[in-house]
């Protein structure tokens, strides 16, 4: 019943994406996020107390999201058991972001096929941390493609992964975690200190996922008849070639697959960061390389909810 449930919180995801005007439990987060920082900024100056004010920052944010999510499922199926299992489907279908990062990365790729280099770059600013004002046709294209890589592990393979492990409250909690540390945990000047542990406490949540990715990834790519060896070689070689313990192992796997070099320097809020290249450069990336990555991030997730789906069931079996 779970698993059903679950899988049409996933269809739902895939049909549905996120509709802009529609209430989501993530934008709550994100608001929280935001009051909670400013309200420790106020009484928090100095670097150490940052980084206390950070830890208070993760626990708050985290806590309330897994009680919220917790409580509500709990209270509308004390009402009525329809309405918990109807709680459950609309909280784990907003956790879930296969469409919305398809439809994100879909948005750059039809600027790309217009001709219009400047429009392609404001889509991608949409979704990317990165400067974006002086990226050729190229540099726009792989930065698209990184972001579908790695955010097929943080927006689809971890929820699920979680989401299987503790249901919907740690799914939810999961999603927390991510957005905290893509609201704060940068390595600069403002940040640093306050979302130290943000960042360090996202890289232990995607540390399983995102292994799992890369052979995920790799298996898809081999199914759709790209380079299935390369993907799992490179992944494997060049996992470690990023700042990020996790992000490095979906990147290497589709560039990979793809043939082609992911990484290499970047601007961020004005500095200029220095980051290896990922994969060889069998040919040359272009803007056809987004459609197959989508393609890699819809394969590898439906994967991943049928091996979770199938591990949950087994372990359900063995405890009976």
């Amino acid at each position: 019943m779970t698993s059903l449930l679950y899988g049409v919180s996933f269809l739902l995801d895939l049909l549905l994406g996120d509709p802009p005007h529609w209430p989501h439990p993530i934008r709550w987060i994100g608001n929280l996020i935001n009051r909670l920082q400013a309200l420790l900024r106020r009484y928090c100056h100095s670097e150490t107390a940052l980084y206390g004010a950070g830890a208070l920052l993760w626990l708050g944010v985290v806590g309330t999201t897994y009680i919220a999510t917790w409580g509500v499922i709990a209270l509308l199926g004390a009402i009525h058991p329809w309405l918990g299992l109807a709680a459950t489907v609309w909280l784990t279908y907003t956790i879930l972001a296969a469409r919305c990062l398809r439809d994100a990365a879909m948005g750059v790729y039809r600027a790309l096929q217009s001709g219009s280099l400047e429009q392609s770059r404001r889509e991608l600013s949409y979704i990317v941390g990165r400067d974006t004002t002086s990226l050729d046709r190229t540099q726009v294209s792989r930065a698209v493609v990184e972001t579908v890589a790695e955010n097929t592990v943080d927006g689809v393979i971890a929820p699920l992964f979680w989401l299987f492990i503790g249901g919907a409250p740690l799914a939810m909690a999961y999603k927390a975690v991510n957005t905290l540390d893509s609201m704060v945990g940068y390595r600069n000047e403002k940040y640093r200190a306050i979302g130290c542990v943000s960042a360090r406490m996202d890289d232990l949540a995607n540390l399983i996922p995102a292994r799992l990715g890369w052979l995920l990834l790799s298996l898809a790519a081999r199914l759709l008849g790209l380079r299935g060896r390369d993907a799992l070689q490179l992944g494997w070689r060049d996992r470690y070639q990023h700042k990020s313990p996790n992000s490095g192992w979906s990147e290497a796997t589709v560039a990979g697959a793809l043939g082609v070099r992911l990484g290499g320097p970047s601007t961020y809020f004005g500095e200029r960061v220095e980051k290896p290249w990922l994969g060889e450069e069998r040919r040359a990336l272009e803007p056809g390389d987004i459609l197959t990555t989508i393609r890699l991030m819809y394969l590898s997730s439906t994967l991943a909810f049928f091996l979770f789906a199938l591990a949950a069931f087994v372990l359900k079996e063995l405890a009976l």
